[in-house]
């Protein structure tokens, strides 16, 4: 039986499992650094380029502790929404290269008035397990999943 309801809504919360597996490969790479025959300025611009890119990602990715975090998923009639508490909820036009796996759902997705595709991880413990399984149905069949924002 098919729900005929179009509206659909959960929100997430940080990953303990995405926050482990970040940490192991930001790790794997300061090792590969230092194990990689390297002049020493190399090897520390690339450990700088780590720690950068671990200070830009972790609160905004992975901890949702920035305000411009997503950390909502929502359709209705309108079409697909994503929540932040900066902006509220902004239309998104999600992409067909999309997943919607067991273990995490990669939601690629364009905002209004932008060119970029952007990539969002929402792994399996960020939501309850009846939330993650909707979550990955309504991306699997969903109709006009792909369509853009009225």
């Amino acid at each position: 039986m098919s729900n005929p309801s179009n509206y659909f809504e959960c929100h997430w919360q940080a990953s303990r499992l995405l926050l482990a597996v970040y940490l192991l490969e930001l790790a794997l790479a300061l090792i590969t650094l230092f194990a990689v025959e390297l002049p020493l300025w190399v090897a520390l611009l690339g450990v700088l380029a780590c720690l950068s890119h671990a200070g830009w990602v972790l609160p905004r990715q992975i901890l949702l502790r920035h305000s411009s975090a997503f950390t909502g998923l929502r359709r209705n009639e309108s079409g697909w929404q994503l929540f932040n508490s900066r902006d509220g909820w902004q239309p998104v036009q999600l992409r067909p290269d999309s997943l919607a796996l067991s273990v995490a759902v990669v939601l690629r997705f364009r905002l209004v008035g932008e060119r970029r595709v952007r990539g969002l991880c929402i792994a399996r413990d960020a939501l309850p397990r009846e939330a993650h399984r909707r979550l990955r149905v309504r991306l699997k069949f969903s109709r006009r999943r792909w369509a853009a924002p009225e």
